[in-house]
């Protein structure tokens, strides 16, 4: 089965004239287009770029968008975990300088992407800034990624890093750090990612933690 064209390469076909199919794009998007069979590179100067019939009806078939499923897997199923900290075993998935592996950063972008999908696709107005219903109903794991996806480190052996636990509260997690200053690290990025944070210091620990919950608006 023929592989579909990448996103780049759809967008470029899609902005094609829709009279002459002329295209516009990078050379390597053109080349990787003819390459394919859906362009052809005119023989006379200025040797612009056309789509071929396979191009035209490629233009014409609905993009192929990827399911809820598939996204909801992406985000936090199909064997990717966020680290939520505070487990001996995320040590494994740190190299020697006791930070995140090409292997895991890797994992982490692409299940931050796949959440960003999940938000457009089931989102009423499609926002990609608030949270969707997939992580109001995984809120420990949804803010574990939001954290590691901008390059926080979950807690390990040493003690350092963040911790996100579930609370009593509906709809809200609890995120620990080692230091007044990583909770201001934490709360800045989970407010980038469409969550509504706030310090709070426990009433039996007398622990600082922020008290984080999605943003519905």
């Amino acid at each position: 089965m023929t592989r579909p064209p990448s996103a780049a390469q759809r967008r470029v076909i899609d902005a094609a004239d829709p009279v002459t199919g002329r295209l516009r794009g990078t050379e390597a998007q053109l080349a990787a287009l003819v390459k394919r069979g859906l362009a052809f590179r005119h023989p006379r100067p200025p040797h612009d770029h056309f789509l071929t019939p396979a191009g035209h009806r490629t233009r014409e078939s609905p993009a192929q968008e990827p399911t809820v499923p598939a996204a909801a897997a992406a985000a936090g199923g199909g064997g990717f975990a966020a680290r939520v900290g505070g487990e001996e075993e995320e040590e494994e998935a740190l190299d020697a300088a006791g930070t995140a592996g090409p292997a895991r950063v890797r994992e982490v972008h692409s299940a931050w992407q796949g959440l960003l999908e999940l938000r457009r696709m089931t989102n009423p107005d499609g926002a990609m800034d608030r949270p969707c219903g997939w992580e109001r109903t995984h809120l420990v794991r949804a803010a574990a990624l939001a954290l590691e996806a901008a390059g926080h480190r979950p807690e390990g052996t040493d003690g350092d890093g963040y911790r996100v636990r579930a609370t009593p509260q509906p709809e809200a997690v609890a995120v620990y750090g080692p230091a007044g200053e990583a909770l201001g690290a934490y709360a800045a990025t989970l407010e980038a990612a469409g969550w509504q944070a706030g310090e709070y210091t426990e009433a039996r620990t007398r622990a600082r933690c922020l008290l984080a919950s999605p943003r519905r608006a």
